[in-house]
């Protein structure tokens, strides 16, 4: 890379991250888009810079489409069809949305950041964030393109732990991003698989390798692994309860969105 292109990724980068001071994600998206596409592979901060930029955009009409999608229900009970169909209406414009700003992060991994991964955590890091991105496609799409979605959802997710798997060293059971990968792929067999069993099995071991290996913890990664291992936790609590149909049940809306690329 000449001076002048690494002049222009650090002016890319250093914008970046004014935009996400100034909580202006969707130019964040636009610098760091550019950054990962010049080609060589991204920095651990700059990985993270452009995780932020996209969860934060996606994570906002996430949102967005749950909270129409609660509306449409409560008029579809009492039968107000006039409004039933209006809300349907303003909810396909967010879907819309969703789906071209998961597209657009989906495109970037796959022609750039994985194939310019630079080493194994950088290429699981790249293949979870593939995952999350098709089950946010999964979560609103129908029919055969929700199948597809939940499809390539599994196959990003089940390539990210292999991968995993092949460097126990650079990937121990205490990595952040390998317990991130855990906790976003067991709530992809509860939310989108419907497979309760399956997550609940994915997210304890992940739980218990992690704690009998905490002497091995770095300083560095402490806060990070420790955060997520309680999200491992508190989502193996929530779903034992339904499990049971308990009434007293924590109500949660947790899929660790919040930190999973810490």
């Amino acid at each position: 890379m000449s001076k002048l292109d690494n002049q222009e990724r650090d002016d890319l980068v250093f914008s970046a991250k004014l935009a996400e001071q100034a909580e202006r994600y969707d130019e964040m998206v636009s610098y760091m888009k550019k950054v990962a596409e010049m080609g060589a592979s991204l920095g651990t901060d700059e990985r993270n810079l452009l995780s932020v930029a996209y969860k934060n955009v996606v994570g906002a009409r996430r949102a967005s489409w749950r909270v129409l999608s609660s509306i449409e229900q409560r008029e579809h009970e009492k039968g107000s069809v006039e409004k039933e169909k209006k809300i349907r209406e303003y909810k396909q414009k967010v879907e819309e949305e969703l789906r071209d700003i998961c597209s657009d992060i989906l495109d970037v991994l796959k022609n750039h950041l994985v194939p310019a991964a630079d080493g194994v955590e950088a290429k699981v890091f790249y293949l979870k964030m593939a995952g999350d991105y098709h089950r946010y496609l999964a979560e609103f799409l129908s029919g055969d393109d929700h199948k597809a979605a939940a499809k390539e959802a599994a196959d990003s997710y089940q390539q990210a732990m292999d991968t995993a798997d092949t460097d126990m060293a650079a990937m121990p059971s205490t990595n952040p991003i390998r317990l991130g990968l855990a906790l976003n792929f067991s709530v992809f067999y509860y939310e989108i698989l419907n497979e309760p069993q399956k997550a609940c099995a994915l997210a304890k071991q992940a739980f218990d390798d992690a704690v009998a290996d905490l002497d091995t913890l770095s300083e560095d990664s402490y806060k990070d692994a420790t955060l997520i291992m309680q999200l491992l936790r508190d989502n193996l609590t929530l779903w034992t309860s339904d499990a049971e149909g308990a009434d007293d049940a924590p109500t949660m809306d947790e899929d660790g969105t919040a930190i999973e690329d810490a």
